[in-house]
């Protein structure tokens, strides 16, 4: 079947959303979720941030082993058989909870879990620019971060509340069980469904790679060439320290939100976290990523830039105000993570496009995103490694402000940051 008649006969909108859901709901499950669950299991914030923060690693160098997908098979049978291997793990999760080592079988488990996920992104944006022409592309761009959105709105609201009104009932650990189950059996009925539904790109990938030593030749082309780049070692600080607070505060606040009040957190249930992230803090996510566009296309990206890094990074003042005053009001904690969050989407538009127009044009601009976006995770999973040593040593009060202060240096550096390509408004 040519890829015309398959772009006739299964329209983008019966798999576009449900691939992407997938892609979002493996990524936040292991970023977020399970930080929440081993917290509820009695597990150490240090070692929770440390092993949740080092099996992320393989979003980082996932452009590594990429090329080699184009060997075998389409890209179409890796997005499958890896929501299979997610399903099916997942699943083993939920039985490694009631073992004595649980943690050490989960964590290795997870890891599994989180190179699927990473070969399932590519896979995934494989098959949406093999399929589709560069206007559907365009076309439908936008239903790729709306429905990666609701799958975190759905694992940090949805699993994460149900997670809290089962714990009352059948305890934290059958709880989490079923969770991990209820992850396993989504994963299992995407797999099915895309199995039917997600168009084949057979024939975009015939004629490409065809030995190992073609892939390796073109991958080693793809690594010098981006090191070639104009100002790239700044452009690489720049990206690693754009997120590099958010790397810091992303395990440890969750953590803080759980923790007693006595213990420096906020006390809250399972349940309020999953209200307060899964509603009020994905709707201004959206809303934020929304009004970036705009103010963006209005400016350009090198006018806008500053104010973007300060919306991304200042916001994050909200965690050491948190962590000081410890209130219980649901408005102030709900007001809080909204303003956060908006930021958040408001300010990520900007690396994600500075990433797109000045760091990926050229040869291999795809291949070169992906290196980007590699370095991107990397400058949030460092920081997120030890985050949970250094909270524990600091307390939740020294380390937020600590790691806003994490932010200065990139405030400093995106006001002497060069532009190798002009900017549309200029």
């Amino acid at each position: 079947m040519s890829t015309d008649k398959i772009k006739r006969t299964i329209s983008p909108v019966a798999w576009v959303p449900t691939v992407y859901f997938a892609m979002g709901m493996l990524f936040v499950v292991l970023n977020m979720v399970t930080a929440l669950m081993f917290k509820g299991l009695g597990i150490s914030d240090a070692q929770i941030a440390f092993w949740t923060s080092i099996i992320m690693f393989p979003w980082t160098i996932k452009p590594l082993w990429s090329p080699f997908l184009e060997m075998f098979k389409t890209k179409k049978y890796f997005v499958v058989l890896t929501q299979f291997c997610s399903g099916i793990f997942f699943g083993l999760v939920a039985l490694s909870l009631q073992l004595p080592h649980f943690f050490a079988i989960s964590i290795a488990l997870l890891a599994v879990i989180a190179f699927s996920g990473a070969t399932h992104d590519v896979a995934t944006d494989g098959v949406y620019m093999a399929v589709l022409s560069k206007e559907d592309q365009a076309k439908y761009i936008g239903w790729q971060g709306a429905f990666y959105n609701v799958a975190k709105l759905a694992a940090t609201g949805g699993l994460v509340y149900l997670a809290g009104y089962l714990i009352g009932r059948v305890g934290t650990v059958n709880a989490w069980m079923i969770i991990m189950g209820c992850c396993g059996a989504i994963m299992l009925a995407l797999a099915f469904y895309h199995w039917k539904m997600l168009p084949s790109d057979k024939e975009s990938s015939a004629g490409q790679v065809v030995s190992a030593h073609d892939t390796w030749t073109a991958l080693k082309d793809v690594i010098v060439t981006f090191f070639q780049k104009k100002h790239i070692l700044l452009y690489i600080c720049f990206i690693i320290l754009y997120r590099f607070a958010e790397g810091l505060v992303i395990k440890i606040v969750p953590l803080f939100m759980k923790s007693s009040v006595g213990n420096g957190g906020l006390g809250l249930t399972e349940q309020q976290i999953g209200l307060y992230y899964g509603s009020f803090g994905a709707a201004a996510f959206v809303l934020g990523s929304f009004l970036a566009g705009y103010f963006i296309s209005s400016r350009g990206l090198k006018k806008t830039l500053f104010a973007l890094c300060c919306a991304f990074n200042l916001p994050f003042a909200v965690y050491p105000l948190l962590a000081i005053y410890q209130p219980d009001s649901a408005w102030l904690i709900g007001g809080a993570i909204t303003f956060e969050y908006f930021g958040y989407g408001f300010g990520f538009v900007g690396l994600t496009l500075f990433m797109m127009q000045q760091v990926a044009p050229g040869k291999h601009q795809m291949a070169h995103y992906a290196f980007a976006s590699g370095i991107m995770n990397l400058g949030v999973m460092i920081p997120g490694m030890i985050s949970g040593i250094l909270s524990d040593w600091l307390g939740y009060r020294t380390f937020f402000i600590i790691a806003l202060l994490a932010a200065v240096p990139v405030l400093i550096l995106v006001k002497f940051l060069p532009f190798t390509y002009p900017d549309e408004k200029e």
